[in-house]
């Protein structure tokens, strides 16, 4: 912690004294991002930078679970022809099914889910047909 501003100085001059003086020590050597340009300095401003921030440092999402479902669903048929194995595809597959199943049972906030779970044995054909 930094003294009290001595009277009879102006501010500037004892901040620049203070400035000055952290880097002759070397206290401004090691920060994080030193070299690098400023995140966002090209993109527009934004008065709500913060709350993006915070959502992406957190790993929060403001997305209803019912329209992530169906995110979730679009993205597992896109890499089905794609995955390791049939047994990945199975695997997968039945896990989605299982939350789709759960979201379509219960109460759940935002939008009612409408998503039919995927049809395991049409998913394994999607894999082979990929595999040729």
């Amino acid at each position: 912690m930094t003294a009290r501003k001595p009277p009879g100085i102006t501010w500037e001059s004892w901040i620049d004294r203070q400035v000055r003086e952290g880097q002759e020590r070397g206290d401004f050597d090691n920060l994080p991002g030193r070299g690098k340009p400023l995140p966002g300095l090209d993109q527009p401003r934004d008065d709500l930078w913060w709350v993006k921030q915070l959502l992406k440092r957190e790993d929060l999402s403001i997305t209803p679970p019912t329209l992530a479902l169906r995110k979730a669903r679009e993205d597992i048929i896109e890499r089905i022809p794609s995955m390791a194995s049939e047994d990945a595809v199975r695997e997968v597959v039945a896990e989605l099914n299982g939350r789709i199943r759960q979201a379509n049972r219960s109460a759940i906030s935002g939008p009612p889910s409408t998503l039919m779970p995927i049809d395991l044995d049409r998913a394994v054909a999607i894999w082979q047909a990929g595999q040729t």
